[in-house]
């Protein structure tokens, strides 16, 4: 009998053995003693007991109420101990700001370790330090608990079997302390000579914060910290943050400068061997979750126990049902660290918007959020936008502006009334690419709901350039025809400007309608299909043919000629197509391109038959008019386009005259993983945006007028565009409008009693909201401490 299942039935006795005596394996060990004393557990930790390195760690209120419901007793000496404090303040040239309603606690790392093992030795558990473990197998446990932390010895060596990768970040980041007392968790930026340095700081207990130091891999070797001792690095950020030190001191403890290591492992379980903390994933000290995450961790593999008392049936249980959670909160470190390695992108934003910026990076936090909590913040965001506005040309109101969705927005000559878009979505209803009563009613309705910008679907520029037979096109005659009828009831209707999106699907043609099978050929009826280079999509995909110099010139004509046919048709703006896969997409992406000529290899290479269409057709359509290009920042793929590709591309296409960069991402190639989640292509846009300096629009998984102005507000995007929202709910805008009280939100005549009655309703309904969520909301521990002292 292996020791996986070496429990016998009815038997819950079990040999536990925790290699590793930080917070996930003390705290593990405690809850399986507690649940069943007749266990066996031993923790094994080299270190000495009173070792510890770091100074204090962070855990949210909710992360104490699990505390409290699985083991009160070292919940309540715990929270003895720790400093409560409600707020975050961010320092960011000369000007401070503070938001409340956070609800975060900060204990002695050391203090907390103590606490443990005091209450380990209550219960039963042995205890071994400076025990140095070679072998797991020697142990003789039925349960071995691999929590030897970020460095992890055992994981290790069996990191092929773990699917072990180490993400090393480029910046460096140090752990020190003060003697500084702090009410908040506090960001303090500081420009130097060297460039710019972060200081995330927190007080731990009386005395005492916690100050980590955090620089980009440029200015750490410019500041001359490569060739720094410890107590020398510790003399220069005394001298960087000497005012917000206010003469206290810094100490050092084992503070050496490094790089995070994101950690993640493609298996967490080995035979009767389990991953646990920071030796299975990591989280960035930014979002203060690594000994939540871990502690957590050991608060789940005991339910799993609990719930499976075979050694495993409980791994394999905790295998599968704690992926999604850890994954989550590595993805919100994973966002916010990426901002934080990135800050220079934002140094020359205004001060207000930089803290927006802070407090919103990691997208748990939002527009509205904030707005309930901080709403003098929030009101000074929407001024410093409307004063935006108003330097580029708008009479705008900036006392009491309208949010940032509803501010006007020009991309040369057109005007659009609000930020909120209508995205590209093909219907797939047409029939030898002419427009129907479906797509009437379609774009109609949309845009009598009133966003300020509409796309249309892909439309193509000839029978070979379509994805599907659904798809609807701009060739001939009668498709200009049904096009401008589409266009004249949008313009007679609405203040809604609407945009031709043109393309050609290349290698990914003659595909089945999507509800029939996205993206696979057509059994019957396909036609030949072109490529940058003769790879096929699937296996099974039809092997399109690469694009000849003839034939280039040939599909060039075509976009011109459709480009002429959208300015008959009076279309206020012009999009090309060069994303998702399609024939222009193909040249730019390394992953679909091997040509060997001229248009491939290189990045420039690559850009210059995309380039001479989009110069072709910027010089057939009215110069008063804008152009925008659609791209895929990223294929999602390893060795496909990158953000720093994306931001080249873009900045190539605004030295042709592009006015906008509609940034999507992905579906190149079959193989792409993309990392999903709210508004989850939103940092491609703010990188484009802020390093091309180019105007954008965002699109993925945006689904509320809420998010709209998170983004809009924190500088990330130009425009925003909803795809999902606008297909089940065409008056999405016009409800936003309502709710946020946009009295200058066109509408119908025919409509305008509906209107009326929609924004009156929407005050009361937002205030029952507003209210029922500050009711419901619980108050923090800082507030609780707050109020009995007071």
């Amino acid at each position: 009998m292996t020791r996986g299942n070496r429990v016998r039935q009815g038997d819950s006795i079990m040999k536990i053995a925790v290699i590793g005596g930080g917070p996930a394996g003390l705290y593990f060990a405690i809850l399986m003693k507690k649940q069943d004393p007749s266990h066996q557990i031993t923790v094994h930790e080299r270190n000495r007991a009173d070792d510890t390195f770091g100074f204090g760690v962070v855990f949210s209120d909710a992360t104490l109420d699990n505390f409290e419901a699985y083991d009160k007793p070292s919940y309540e000496r715990i929270t003895r101990e720790f400093a409560y404090w409600d707020d975050i303040a961010i320092h960011f040239k000369g000007e401070s700001f503070r938001i409340g309603g956070n609800g975060f606690c900060g204990c002695s790392r050391r203090t907390l370790l103590l606490i443990l093992q005091e209450r380990a030795r209550e219960l039963g558990i042995a205890l071994v330090f400076e025990s140095e473990i070679d072998d797991e197998n020697a142990l003789d446990a039925d349960l071995v608990v691999i929590a030897d932390g970020i460095n992890s010895r055992f994981r290790a060596r069996h990191e092929d079997h773990f699917g072990t990768q180490v993400d090393l970040r480029p910046n460096k980041f140090t752990w020190m302390g003060s003697t500084k007392p702090l009410d908040a968790f506090t960001f303090i930026f500081r420009e130097t000579q060297s460039g710019p340095f972060i200081a995330h700081a927190y007080q731990y207990e009386t005395g005492r914060s916690t100050w980590v130091f955090e620089t980009d891999a440029q200015t750490f070797e410019r500041a001359g910290l490569d060739r720094m001792d410890e107590a020398q690095s510790a003399a220069l950020m005394q001298e960087i943050f000497a005012d917000a030190l206010d003469g206290h001191e810094i100490i050092t403890n084992r503070s050496i400068w490094r790089n995070f290591p994101m950690i993640r492992n493609a298996r967490w379980v080995k035979d009767n061997m389990v991953l646990l903390g920071d030796a299975k994933a990591s989280a960035h000290f930014s979002i203060g979750s690594g000994t939540k995450l871990a502690m957590e961790d050991a608060i789940h593999l005991y339910e799993c126990f609990r719930k499976d008392g075979s050694v495993a049936g409980a791994l394999d249980r905790f295998e599968s049902t704690r992926r999604e959670e850890t994954e989550k909160t590595q993805h919100a470190a994973d966002v916010s660290l990426v901002w934080f390695e990135h800050v220079a992108r934002f140094w020359n934003f205004h001060p207000v918007q930089f803290a927006f910026g802070v407090m919103t990076r990691a997208k748990a936090i939002t527009y509205d959020n904030l707005r309930l909590r901080a709403p003098e913040f929030v009101a000074a965001i929407d001024r410093h936008f409307a004063q935006q506005v108003r330097e580029a040309g708008f009479d705008v109101d900036t006392d009491n502006p309208q949010v940032p969705m509803f501010q006007p927005f020009r991309l040369r000559e057109m005007v659009v009334q609000n930020r909120a878009v209508m995205s590209p979505m093909c219907m797939y209803s047409a029939r030898d690419g002419l427009p129907g009563d479906w797509h009437m009613v379609h774009y109609g309705s949309r845009a009598i709901g009133g966003p300020g910008l509409m796309f249309t679907e892909m439309t193509c520029i000839s029978p070979q350039a379509r994805i599907t037979p659904g798809c609807a096109g701009l060739w001939n005659d009668a498709q200009q025809e049904a096009w401008m009828r589409i266009v004249d009831f949008v313009h007679a209707n609405s203040q809604t400007k609407i945009c031709l999106q043109l393309g050609h699907a290349g290698r990914k043609g003659a595909s089945k309608l999507m509800w029939e099978g996205m993206d696979r050929p057509l059994e019957e009826g396909a036609w030949d299909i072109t490529s940058a280079s003769p790879i096929p999509y699937f296996p099974d995909s039809q092997v399109p043919r690469e694009i000849s110099r003839e034939e280039m010139d040939a599909v060039t004509a075509q976009f011109v000629a459709a480009t002429r046919r959208g300015e008959a048709c009076g279309f206020d703006m012009l999009e090309l197509h060069c994303a998702h896969g399609y024939l222009l997409a193909s040249f730019l992406s390394p992953l679909t391109n091997t040509r060997k000529d001229a248009y491939g290899g290189s990045l420039e290479n690559r850009l210059r038959f995309p380039l001479e269409v989009f110069t072709a057709m910027r010089e057939a359509w009215p110069a008063h008019k804008p152009m925008s290009v659609r791209i895929s920042a990223t294929d999602w793929v390893e060795g496909g386009i990158t953000g720093e590709d994306a931001v080249a591309i873009a900045e190539a296409f605004a030295q042709a005259g592009v006015d906008l960069v509609d940034v999507s991402t992905g579906q190149t190639v079959r193989e792409a993983r993309p990392i999903f989640g709210r508004m989850f292509q939103t940092p491609f846009s703010d990188q484009i945006r802020n390093e091309a300096h180019v105007a954008t629009m965002c699109v993925g998984n945006i689904t509320d007028a809420d998010q709209v102005n998170t983004i809009l507000a924190a500088g990330r995007a130009d425009l925003v565009a909803l795809g999902r929202p606008h297909l089940t709910n065409p008056f999405f805008t016009m409800q936003a409008a309502a709710w946020y009280q946009a009295e200058n939100m066109p509408c119908p005549p025919q409509y305008q009693p509906g209107q009326d009655q929609l924004m009156r309703n929407a005050v009361r309904e937002r205030a029952d909201l507003e209210d029922l969520r500050i009711r419901g909301k619980p108050r923090t521990r800082a507030e609780l401490k707050k109020q009995a002292a007071g």
